[in-house]
């Protein structure tokens, strides 16, 4: 059965129970010179519907919204037609989104963001208040066992990431001689450098190809196997989730 709201009719949807939608978040952005500007939204949804397949395969009732491709980049503005929104701005999407969840009676909501600046858990903490739709955050790239998977997973653009792309959309990653290395240039202050203090790192200070890992090592088999166990993992919470009140998650 087709998950994905934006390949529906409204004969499909009218009388379907939604349990829980997904909303994918991306990002538009420079991502080394081998992946494309929409790798962050592509893999969300990619991902997205993959669980969601395999969540209502097991009689879950999920329905996967179209992807925001938009995200925060306010540490990468003077890198070209990287698009930016504040988190100001993203609150204020997300709040409108939710009055037609409400409106369509769908009690539960996961953003599955697909950026690492997106920052949506003080958002959820704000909103969670004012609404009776179970709010909750899934950063996909944070599950499975990348090092089991992976040589060198990297940060941004390196080797997770392409072999994700070469997974989902092998036909948008250009050849992998054309990437940069990803170097990254570490920060000088300790705290920063072994990130127990964080800032928000001016990206053209710490890498010349906007990368931040090697890609040299991608292969499409990799990132099937990430996916598979991202994705896997994402269904039983999702399997879960539909059958649980939110009101008594906690025992």
């Amino acid at each position: 059965m087709e998950n994905r709201l934006a390949y529906l009719t409204w004969a499909d949807i009218r009388d379907r129970h939604v349990e829980t939608v997904i909303l994918p978040w991306g990002a538009t952005e420079a991502h080394n010179t081998h992946l494309p500007h929409g790798t962050d939204t592509w893999q969300a949804e990619g991902v997205a519907h993959e669980a969601a397949r395999k969540a209502n395969q097991r009689g879950a009732r999920v329905v996967v919204l179209p992807a925001v491709p938009f995200g925060v980049h306010t540490q990468q503005r003077d890198v070209p037609l990287t698009m930016n929104v504040n988190p100001s701005t993203q609150i204020q999407i997300l709040a409108d989104l939710l009055g037609s969840i409400e409106d369509a009676g769908v009690p539960k909501l996961m953003i599955l963001n697909g950026h690492g600046a997106n920052g949506f858990k003080q958002v959820i903490r704000e909103l969670q208040a004012h609404t009776d739709v179970f709010l909750c955050l899934c950063n996909w790239w944070t599950l499975g066992n990348a090092d089991e998977v992976f040589d060198a997973p990297g940060d941004h653009a390196g080797e997770l990431e392409t072999s994700v792309m070469m997974h989902f959309h092998g036909d948008r990653v250009r050849a992998l001689s054309q990437a940069g290395s990803g170097h990254e240039r570490k920060a000088t202050i300790e705290g920063l450098r072994s990130r127990k203090i964080w800032a928000p790192r001016p990206w053209t200070a710490v890498t010349d190809d906007t990368g931040v890992g090697d890609p040299s090592a991608s292969t499409a088999e990799k990132g099937r196997r990430f996916v598979e166990q991202v994705t896997d993992e994402i269904a039983d919470f999702l399997v879960e989730l539909d059958t649980a009140n939110p009101d008594d998650l906690y025992a």
